[in-house]
């Protein structure tokens, strides 16, 4: 068995999910917060998604924290294919709500000019959040290739 990074049950795999439930909190935050969120179907798609992401990853690290404390081996194929299913499936949510809600940000910003027009749109936290959802994204992307390796060398 090969020792990949990221892998359960370690120290970096704990650092990517540990990563992900902040990034993903701070997305749901930042989008939440902004006034009229819920007129746009991407933008909920993105707070679904990401308070999807959160609770898998909360799960995940909680899984890990257990795991060093214990010093229990999550290797395990079971297990391992269950946390590469749940992670392709969140990292192409993610991706999706991400890229949606960064199109319609896209598109009142530049090319309707909604945020000038409507200066009660807080289009500032709607960049923000789509920024924190593709880190969120990137560390799930990670993460999910990490598992697929582990599973291969399984």
């Amino acid at each position: 068995m090969k020792d990949v990074m990221g892998s359960p049950g370690t120290w970096s795999g704990m650092s990517l999910r540990v990563s992900q439930c902040v990034f993903a909190g701070g997305s749901v935050v930042a989008m939440a917060s902004a006034y009229g969120f819920s007129n746009y179907t991407a933008f909920c798609y993105l707070i679904a998604s990401m308070g999807l992401q959160l609770l898998w990853s909360f799960g995940l690290a909680c899984l890990d924290i257990y795991s060093l404390k214990t010093k229990r081996d999550l290797h395990s194929p079971v297990l391992v294919s269950l946390f590469v299913v749940g992670d392709w499936v969140t990292a192409i949510l993610s991706f999706a709500a991400a890229s949606a809600s960064a199109g319609v940000t896209i598109l009142f910003e530049r090319d309707l000019y909604f945020c000038r027009t409507y200066p009660q749109l807080l289009c500032g936290r709607y960049e923000l959040s789509v920024i924190l959802a593709f880190i969120t994204w990137s560390f799930v992307a990670t993460s999910a290739v990490s598992m697929f390796w582990l599973l291969a060398s399984l």
